[in-house]
């Protein structure tokens, strides 16, 4: 079991300015920030992050979607770390998120959901990996 994940503040909540609230609750939760960078993903640059996505009908729309705006990868430290943060962020549809979740609070619609959280422990360090160097997090690096 890892004690890292990836969460992304998507485009849809920077722009409506909850990063601060975000932060808020994942830091309220006992995740420790190893690294935060506010970026603007490229269409390639999303279509790479969401490559295991290819050929699903959403894929194309999510890659629009994450290139749209600035967005703020974070790597989170905690013991299961994976496991809790998808508690903590709530379904994929905001609709059906349990309250006091971040999707609940923050999230519109099933395609602009506000945050995105790393589904295995496999997954987060392919995740983190693709924002962050092994030297940035060792620095706990903040940009």
């Amino acid at each position: 079991m890892s004690n890292r994940t990836l969460a992304i503040i998507k485009p849809d909540a920077v722009k409506k300015n909850y990063i601060g609230q975000i932060i808020s609750k994942i830091t309220e939760a006992g995740f420790r920030i190893k690294g935060i960078k506010m970026t603007r993903l490229t269409k390639d640059s999303a279509g790479g992050f969401y490559e295991v996505h290819k050929g699903k009908p959403f894929y194309d729309e999510l890659v629009a979607f994450m290139s749209s705006g600035p967005c703020v990868p974070l790597a989170l430290e905690k013991d299961n770390a994976v496991t809790d943060f998808r508690k903590l962020i709530g379904a994929t549809d905001p609709a059906k998120a349990d309250e006091g979740t971040i999707r609940k609070l923050y999230a519109s619609s099933l395609g602009e959901n506000a945050i995105h959280g790393s589904d295995s422990d496999e997954n987060a360090a392919i995740e983190i990996a693709h924002f962050f160097s092994r030297k940035e997090l060792l620095e706990n690096y903040c940009i």
